[in-house]
């Protein structure tokens, strides 16, 4: 089931409301994501098979803004799947300082929607020269990145033109667990109800627009999680800053408790993203400290733990941890539409972004 695109209140005209392009690609996620099961899972798999059979010893992972935060998620795909080290590359080494490190044996996943940055695609022909296994995830197979990179994997989001990322980003967070699942042998059986779930949870989309009502007027946010939920927590916090203008600052739970606990108190929203498993487990101190501190806080999660907060949103029970993420973000892509709706600003075009940032 696909979510059908959702209306501000009292807006008739389809064509010319403000947001009428992020909101019909934010609807069409679960048909995007019954795509990449469908028709990309194969071709994931093959890449997959073919960069084992090399045995990578290490992985550096590369992107910039959503896709990093997409990179983010691979990495603790990487370290707690397939127990390899991962890391984020700093570009800024080899496009500003000219560094050469040997990067033998080591494995390059560059993410990029469009994969026409050229610091990204700068950064990954001098890893392939460097002796790196490289590998391109877009959503452009026609891409600069694409053709500088040995191995390519195409997201099939198909076009975008919101310039807030969307449904690239769920794309991107599947095809990396496809292909984290791919390198160990596994069928990514984690993944196979996605789509309906994801149906499901934007359906609920008058949920969200009742909670964006908190938060219409707010001058700052703090947004929190631990593991798996930490990459969501960095990317709520992207898309509420490029569309609704208000600062929003992300904070692994643990990060948190070593001194920016301070500024919160009980006028500071806090949303907490609480993955069910040992990522919510190890948030768990982190939640109890911030009751103390009476912050208004709103979990999306579990439904007990929305229970216990001041609101929230409940996510889907029984979905393994390792792909929570890609069902955690939907609620809060509507939430950062729903609260510049309210602000009266349009959110398929934030002042000062463009759709290619092409960074050096």
């Amino acid at each position: 089931m696909s979510a059908q695109p959702f209306l501000p209140h009292g807006t008739q005209d389809l064509d010319h409301r403000p947001g009428r392009i992020m909101a019909a690609e934010i609807a069409q996620q679960p048909d995007v994501l019954r795509r990449i099961l469908d028709e990309g899972a194969p071709r994931i798999h093959a890449v997959a098979t073919e960069i084992a059979a090399r045995n990578p010893r290490f992985v550096l992972l590369t992107g910039r803004g959503t896709s990093d935060n997409a990179a983010l998620y691979a990495k603790y795909l990487v370290e707690v799947l397939l127990g390899r080290p991962a890391g984020l590359t700093s570009m800024s080494t080899t496009t500003a300082y000219g560094a050469t490190p040997d990067l033998t044996d080591c494995l390059v996943i560059t993410v990029s929607q469009s994969g026409g940055s050229p610091d990204l695609v700068a950064s990954t022909r001098a890893a392939r020269e460097a002796g790196a296994i490289t590998l391109a995830v877009t959503n452009n197979a026609a891409s600069p990145l694409a053709e500088v990179s040995e191995f390519h994997i195409d997201v099939l989001a198909g076009p975008e033109k919101a310039l807030p990322a969307t449904k690239t980003y769920t794309a991107e967070l599947l095809a990396l667990y496809l292909f984290v699942e791919g390198l160990r042998g596994g069928d990514g059986a984690a993944a196979k109800g996605l789509p309906e779930l994801a149906g499901a949870v934007l359906a609920r989309h008058d949920e969200v627009r009742q909670l964006a009502e908190r938060y219409r007027f707010a001058q700052r946010l703090v947004i929190t999680s631990r593991g798996y939920g930490y990459p969501t927590a960095r990317e709520a916090a992207l898309k509420l800053m490029e569309t609704t203008y208000i600062p929003a600052t992300p904070f692994s739970g643990a990060d948190l408790l070593h001194g920016p606990l301070a500024m919160v108190d009980n006028v500071s929203p806090v949303i907490a993203i609480v993955p069910d498993g040992r990522g919510g487990e190890a948030l768990q101190p982190v939640l109890d400290r911030l009751r103390g501190r009476g912050a208004d806080l709103v979990v999306v999660g579990q439904q007990a733990q929305v229970d216990a907060a001041s609101a929230g949103f409940a996510l889907p029970g029984g979905v393994p941890e390792e792909v929570q993420p890609i069902l955690e973000i939907l609620p809060l892509q509507l939430l950062a539409y729903e609260v510049t709706i309210a602000r009266g600003q349009d959110p398929d075009a934030p002042r000062a972004l463009a759709k290619v940032t092409e960074t050096h």
